[in-house]
């Protein structure tokens, strides 16, 4: 079982910008900026990173940059514990069928960079207003039809299809909450899992998604109870909220795990009653994110996570690799 000291908490790389090459095949001065960026990752004390595709789009490199990025990772002395990519939703009305084969290709760089789980999800590209904004969830984006059955069964089969990629690769494909889509809340996220229906699939409960927004939310407690027993991957960040709800105030602002909403010493002891030995990934938006994901790490080996034997619950999917990421 996994303890404070070995639980692999992966940086993600949200916070330090695009560093895609201009082709597939890196520059020097592409393969210099991955070695300055993940050498920053190093500095803050991770041994553990997650891929983000907002910092590089792995499906679209060619074996060179595989390659290149493999030996960038290795050379400062980094483990891709997991991969996240994101803004792809393989149902779009428009991208879908571009976005699948971007996942597939992604699952196939995902095991040759010796990743243990794939996150996905369905939330679209940011609108221009969006992008605009101070802060993105504070402005209507994409909605999925979830009255469609259509869509609903759509995601169903190209998910199962993913998984099925994902698992004869020996990884695991992890879905991730995200408001206003069929992984939107709770119950839906759950239903779609369930009706998947493989073990290497599982849901990536990221909850900071859901109580950020500016309107009412499901309580963060009940969404870590319906959904920690199908985890097999966590993406973990907090928010301040306040509330009026009378008037129809609601105002959300990104803070560190310590201080915000979620009480995530409480969710952790939800997580392991469930089960969960996956990858953690740290993520932050605003300010100098990577040292707060810094932080929050800390916080959570320091303080919340087991220092010793705890009776785990049952998982209902399969776990990730992570003894042999933290091997």
């Amino acid at each position: 079982m996994l303890s404070a000291t070995d639980w692999p908490i992966a940086a993600a790389m949200l916070s330090l910008g695009d560093a895609h090459p201009s082709t597939g095949d890196p520059s020097t001065a592409a393969v210099d900026r991955w070695l300055e960026d993940l050498t920053e990752v190093s500095d803050a004390g991770f041994t553990d990173v997650d891929l983000t595709d907002s910092w590089v789009r792995y499906g679209e490199l060619e074996q060179s940059g595989v390659t290149a990025l493999r030996e960038s990772l290795a050379s400062v002395g980094l483990r891709a514990a997991s991969l996240s990519a994101i803004r792809r939703s393989v149902i779009d009305e428009r991208h879908g069928d571009e976005h699948l084969a971007y996942a597939h290709r992604t699952i196939d760089v995902a095991a040759e960079l010796g990743v243990s789980v794939v996150s996905v999800g369905l939330h679209r590209a940011l609108t221009p207003r969006q992008r605009e904004a101070l802060w993105f969830w504070t402005v209507e984006g994409h909605r999925d039809p979830l009255l469609d059955e259509e869509a609903w069964q759509r995601a169903v089969t190209r998910f199962r299809e993913l998984g099925r990629h994902a698992g004869e690769v020996g990884l695991l494909l992890s879905l991730e909450l995200y408001e206003h889509t069929f992984l939107g809340t709770a119950a839906s996220a759950v239903h779609l899992v369930e009706e998947i229906d493989l073990d290497v699939v599982g849901l990536n409960p990221d909850i900071g998604n859901l109580i950020r927004l500016h309107q009412p939310v499901e309580d963060w407690r009940a969404i870590a109870e319906a959904t920690l027993p199908y985890a097999n991957f966590w993406h973990v960040k907090n928010y301040t909220r306040d509330e009026d709800a009378a008037a129809g105030l609601y105002s959300t602002v990104p803070t560190s795990l310590e201080l915000g909403l979620i009480d995530y010493r409480s969710a952790v002891k939800i997580a392991l009653r469930s089960g969960f030995q996956g990858v953690i990934c740290v993520e932050h938006y605003g300010g100098d994110g990577l040292s707060v994901s810094a932080t929050n790490r800390d916080y959570l080996r320091r303080r919340v996570l087991p220092r010793r034997e705890y009776a785990l619950g049952q998982s209902r999917v399969r776990q990730s690799h992570a003894a042999e990421v933290s091997a």
